[in-house]
């Protein structure tokens, strides 16, 4: 079952047991008509709970939000750079180009198949990586009677592999990154105390009851489960992939 059809049976079973919560506390605990009227309380309550824990999900979203698209764009830049290193090794001399394009494979081979799972499970993706990009450096050396347009190439080469390496440091940070508990605390609690206050100042009518609650509490649920997604980067059906690399290198 795929992470979206996942989150849809979970919006629908928060709702539906949302609604079967009212019916029961309406056939249970049915209103008492002499007691006094508390709409004015209750709108007041059930509005700042309302506007503070929009706070709550309008901070989490804009968090999550900003992570997983720098970790789309330092993708992009890194698997852009060494597409480009890969293809300016064409000016370099025989021996030069061919170790050039092995390590530029290598690296995207590693990226793939051994960084990707570890940044998915917010693993230290350790030295591997760096190593690679020292060599690639080492590679891209050209000799001191290499001709000028071989010593253009090798500046070229520089500048890409200079971009490769912020790009990388920016995706390491990226896979670190997390929403804050303090902020999934807020999202949890604030989501129960939102749907809460719907049974405590609830409406009289059982119909209009229902529909608000079962309409609320999946709007809720929809919303923390989008920032779970986005908040594994680099994990998870709204996730970066690996395409950028598996673009340019056969991996």
């Amino acid at each position: 079952m795929s992470s979206a059809v996942q989150a849809l049976a979970i919006t629908l079973a928060v709702a539906l047991f949302a609604a079967a919560t009212v019916v029961a506390k309406h056939r249970f605990f049915p209103p008492d008509p002499a007691e006094e009227p508390r709409e004015d309380v209750a709108e007041y309550i059930s509005m700042m709970v309302g506007v503070l824990y929009a706070l709550v999900l309008g901070l989490a979203l804009v968090s999550v939000w900003e992570t997983s698209d720098n970790a789309s764009s330092h993708v992009q830049a890194e698997a852009g750079a060494l597409h480009q290193t890969y293809l300016v090794a064409d000016a370099l001399p025989a021996d030069g180009q061919s170790r050039v394009r092995a390590i530029s494979q290598q690296y995207a081979e590693h990226v793939v198949g051994a960084e990707w799972p570890r940044m998915a499970a917010r693993e230290d993706l350790g030295s591997g990586g760096w190593t690679l990009l020292a060599e690639l450096r080492a590679a891209t050396r050209v000799p001191a009677n290499a001709t000028p347009a071989q010593q253009i190439a090798a500046q070229e080469l520089l500048a890409q592999l200079g971009t490769l390496d912020e790009a990388r440091r920016g995706r390491e940070q990226d896979a670190q990154s997390s929403l804050s508990p303090v902020l999934w605390v807020g999202l949890i609690l604030g989501g129960v105390l939102t749907v809460a206050f719907m049974f405590l100042f609830g409406i009289q009518r059982n119909a209009t009851h229902i529909v608000m609650v079962m309409g609320l509490a999946a709007l809720i649920t929809f919303l923390v489960l989008l920032i779970h997604e986005l908040d594994s980067p680099f994990g998870g059906y709204l996730g970066t992939d690996t395409s950028a690399f598996t673009r340019h290198f056969q991996v």
